[in-house]
């Protein structure tokens, strides 16, 4: 007999996979991968570029188009600083919650989708579902972006995606899109006292924080007051900085990660191009003064924003199975915007709160949980 988990034995199985998104996610996916087969679930790999990592996607039911997509990520983030007071690879049940790190973001959605294929499989099912498990989410959706390329080209074209990032079992139509940088600024050491013939890279890099703070103040100066997104307007963040020599130095070198969190209606290639354009403009005047200085900005990662549907399919779906007619749009990223643009109607719901992600003692309640559940039961039965 093939091995079956409540959801909650699913849980404590995927928990105890420490998937930190710096370390391998094979052991779980090798796990996932027989597990599906002993129900007679093909599944498919989709590599990262060192082999140590990879997405897995399956479809169940008719080889028909028009399915729905259940997407999630196996990474979780780091626990290391943070004061747990329960092991984080072991799931604790205490006060109405599962303590565990994932429970929540997102390996909670994840388990139940899984912990539920014996009953996909059962179920006649009239419109197929397919499952979307990435790697590196937490850095990036890195992961996501070559699986819903051979979604879109090795499979039936489903029609639908739900993301199940935590939600409350709300649905949410809209979030913020995201574009990240890792800057480096090269100078020219002098003695402070002779710094016209010298170039300093915290100086210049200092210009190009300020950059930020002007494109800040414009959009809180421009903003629609109408926008649902908290903030209603666009950010622009320097996160980290590192740089200097000495006091009396012009500094050599100085490094600073930036990122932007874009409306989804702005376009993501305009804004990194004014940033580009100014950082290249920049490039320019301090290599007047020192050849040997520059400038170099690498992309890290972009996340497009997830557009409201008006009259979205996947929207639809879940609006119906849920109930919930509230509006809902989140300033975070996820994966959902990368299935979008390649037309597919996506939608974010799954239990749990996004207030618990990330922290310590992260947590889902029993109560959210047995909605998604409940969800998936009621899924199951809609598409059959």
């Amino acid at each position: 007999m093939p091995d079956t988990y409540t959801p909650f034995e699913m849980l404590e199985k995927l928990i105890s996979f420490n998937t930190v998104s710096d370390r391998s996610n094979l052991p779980l996916i090798d796990f996932v991968e027989d597990y599906l087969a002993g129900h007679g679930v093909e599944s498919t790999r989709v590599y990262n570029d060192d082999g140590d990592k990879a997405n897995l996607y399956a479809h169940i039911g008719p080889m028909v188009e028009g399915g729905v997509i259940l997407s999630g990520h196996t990474d979780v983030v780091p626990v290391e600083g943070q004061d747990w007071t329960t092991d984080p690879w072991t799931v604790v049940e205490k006060d109405g919650k599962y303590f565990g790190r994932g429970t929540c973001d997102m390996k909670g959605f994840l388990a139940i989708a899984l912990a539920y294929v014996p009953q996909m499989v059962a179920a006649d099912l009239q419109t197929p579902i397919q499952l979307a498990l990435s790697y590196d989410e937490e850095v990036g959706c890195e992961g996501v972006i070559p699986m819903v390329k051979e979604l879109a080209n090795k499979m039936p074209k489903a029609a639908m995606c739900i993301v199940g990032e935590p939600s409350d079992m709300k649905a949410v139509t809209g979030h913020k899109g995201g574009i990240g940088f890792h800057n480096e600024v090269t100078g020219y050491e002098v003695h402070s006292s002779l710094a016209h013939i010298g170039v300093s890279a915290v100086m210049t890099a200092a210009t190009l924080v300020e950059w930020h703070n002007k494109m800040n103040e414009e959009a809180v100066a421009n903003h629609d007051p109408e926008n649902e997104f908290v903030p209603p307007f666009p950010t622009y963040h320097v996160g980290t900085i590192q740089g200097g020599t000495a006091g009396n130095i012009t500094a050599k070198t100085c490094t600073f990660i930036n990122d932007f969190r874009l409306l989804p209606t702005q376009d993501a290639k305009a804004e990194a191009d004014a940033y580009l354009t100014f950082a290249a403009e920049l490039d320019a005047k301090i290599k007047k003064v020192r050849p040997e200085a520059g400038i170099k900005v690498t992309p890290k990662f972009g996340v497009p924003g997830l557009r409201p549907e008006e009259n979205g399919a996947a929207e639809t779906l879940v609006r119906r199975l849920t109930g919930d007619n509230s509006i809902n749009v989140v300033s975070y990223g996820t994966e959902a915007g990368h299935f979008q643009t390649e037309s597919i109607s996506t939608v974010i719901c799954g239990p749990g709160s996004i207030d618990q992600a990330h922290q310590a003692d992260e947590y889902i309640t029993v109560d959210q949980y047995n909605l998604g559940a409940k969800f998936m039961r009621d899924l199951i039965a809609d598409l059959s």
